[in-house]
């Protein structure tokens, strides 16, 4: 579709289900309402995410630039950062509204996790705002080690986010899963570094099935069909992480302060989450090829 008709979209999705989300909810406890709706500025920032715009800045300047017509109540910069920071609680609950619905039939889930760092591991002494929150991890995929978060996420096989824990960079995954699949039953597919029989019988209590490829030197009495279905599988976790590091900058982010950087973190996924939905009226047959959004 034409960016225009993208922004409308987008525009329209939100406004449905902000009317729904904040009804009998008062958001702000003094002062004037802002000039510039909250669906308004929650649009600019889906829209200027999957434009992979990036940070604050370059989406304030980027509607500045070229929609200001669209949105003649854009003002300053600091006022428009502001509004939407502030409405965190307001598109977390909206996500969890186009997650349950985009969900509602799925009982096979995916799970990985990815580093978010914060700063160089070499100067994370230096990073006072997280000092005591984050920690030292290793980043397998890039052989080094950071200074950071980790991003645990559960999506459901057709590649929409479920759940999001982020914890600190020397967390070990296998201690995580259970809060992120807490009531949930079905299947869940991981990697290697989920083998864990104590973890796989504590899900298999709550209902859940975890699979995982064993090791080489582990006996493996499933078909090989089987286990190369389920990596074949697994790969769409690893392509929905790939679109939040590489289209929406999840691992670029600019914080500074613990609640900032958990705010953008979720308004990314949100954006994802968003962009998905709107895709999948113009291309159901693979919702997340999300480059096909705009011609």
């Amino acid at each position: 579709m034409p960016i225009e008709d993208f922004i409308i979209t987008i525009y329209c999705l939100i406004e449905e289900k902000y009317e729904f989300v904040v009804k009998g909810i008062k958001l702000r406890r003094r002062g004037p309402a802002p000039a510039l709706t909250d669906v308004e500025v929650l649009t600019m920032m889906v829209v200027g995410d999957y434009l992979k715009l990036g940070d604050d800045k370059a989406i304030w300047v980027y509607f500045s630039q070229h929609w200001l017509g669209w949105f003649p109540q854009l003002g300053c910069r600091t006022s428009f950062i502001r509004q939407w920071a502030n409405l965190l609680g307001v598109y977390e609950r909206m996500h969890t509204l186009f997650s349950d619905q985009l969900c509602s039939s799925t009982d096979l889930y995916l799970f990985d996790g990815f580093p978010i760092p914060v700063c160089h591991v070499k100067r994370y002494k230096q990073a006072s705002p997280f000092r005591g929150i984050a920690s030292v991890g290793y980043c397998a995929a890039k052989e080094e080690h950071y200074f950071g978060f980790k991003a645990h996420l559960l999506i459901s096989h057709h590649g929409v986010t479920k759940a999001l824990s982020i914890t600190p960079a020397n967390t070990d995954e296998r201690d995580v899963l259970p809060q992120v699949t807490t009531a949930l039953t079905g299947d869940v597919i991981a990697d290697k570094g989920l083998i864990r029989p104590e973890l796989r019988e504590e899900l298999k209590n709550q209902g859940l099935y975890l699979h995982t490829p064993l090791r080489k030197n582990m006996p493996d009495p499933r078909p090989k069909e089987f286990i190369s279905q389920i990596m074949n599988v697994r790969r769409k976790v690893e392509t929905v992480i790939g679109q939040l590091v590489e289209r929406f900058k999840i691992q670029s982010i600019r914080a500074k302060d613990n609640w900032h950087l958990m705010a953008k973190i979720g308004r990314k996924i949100f954006a994802h989450t968003l962009c998905f939905f709107a895709n999948l009226k113009l291309n159901p047959d693979n919702p997340l090829q999300l480059e096909r959004l705009l011609t």
